[in-house]
């Protein structure tokens, strides 16, 4: 989410302009060979399904027409590790799972969650983020300040994304006739700040993210919902599995995911 240009409602719009626009990795660093003892892919390419609509793990900066985000730069950093060329390829969330474990990609990378339910049917890396849900809301609102009044109104109407974690929790907090779902959280967020919705349910860095390109605008309430995991998805048995965690392993050790934590969660000032 570094220097994109999403500080208001009309960028929120923006995004949902960009969904079927072709995914444009940036430019990967050269990388010759593999980390000292870590496993070299030989230059394979791998292809990594990106929605791009979902900042700041991936999205289309405005201000270049380029793939960015977590996602993008993680990928960068893993294949530079493991001599591999990553090839980033837009993909809409609906039946995401299905095409990985049918080996139309070689992995997603969205900011998933893991859950035992989804391994029945996909792979998935080791951790690489461990995060909460919350409450995404607008920057003056006063009426609810925690799931329980919230869900106490029954006025009171909650957004999120369709076949996510998420959804779940919302439908759970105020049952499903109070929650409306989206295609994609960038017009979950959109709904929220036209007064269409009073709540947005998603993961506290995505919340983050929105809260930092829509200054004043959004905050999240402080209560956490859940304790969840995020990973990378494979088709089940990929051989990528394990060179990916010990890539992951590699960057945990030098401080490199610290590092993109502090850049795309709490470093990130929108371009103006």
């Amino acid at each position: 989410m570094k220097a994109f240009r999403l500080v208001s409602l009309v960028l929120v719009v923006a995004f949902l302009a960009v969904a079927c626009a072709p995914a444009v990795a940036p430019e990967a660093p050269a990388a010759p060979a593999a980390g000292a003892g870590l496993p070299d892919l030989g230059g394979k390419e791998v292809s990594i399904a990106v929605e791009n609509a979902y900042p700041p793990f991936n999205f289309i900066d405005a201000a270049t027409n380029q793939g960015a985000g977590w996602d993008y730069d993680a990928w960068t950093q893993i294949c530079a590790l493991l001599n591999c060329k990553p090839v980033f390829t837009e993909a809409a969330w609906e039946g995401i799972f299905e095409a990985a474990a049918a080996g139309q990609y070689d992995v997603v990378a969205d900011g998933v969650t893991i859950t035992e339910e989804r391994k029945k049917t996909v792979g998935f890396s080791q951790s690489y983020m461990h995060y909460g849900q919350v409450f995404l809301v607008r920057g003056d609102e006063s009426r609810f300040t925690d799931s329980k009044s919230l869900a106490a109104d029954a006025s009171f109407i909650v957004a999120s994304q369709l076949g996510t974690t998420n959804e779940a929790k919302a439908i759970e907090v105020v049952g499903e006739a109070r929650v409306k779902s989206f295609e994609t959280f960038d017009a979950a967020v959109l709904a929220l700040l036209s007064k269409d919705v009073d709540a947005v349910v998603l993961d506290q860095p995505v919340a983050l993210g929105y809260m930092a390109v829509n200054k004043g605008q959004l905050k999240h309430l402080d209560e956490l919902l859940t304790s969840e995991d995020l990973g990378f998805v494979f088709k089940q048995g990929s051989d990528l599995i394990a060179p990916v965690d010990a890539a992951l392993d590699a960057m945990r050790a030098s401080g490199e995911l610290d590092k993109l934590y502090q850049k795309w969660f709490v470093d990130f000032v929108p371009a103006k």
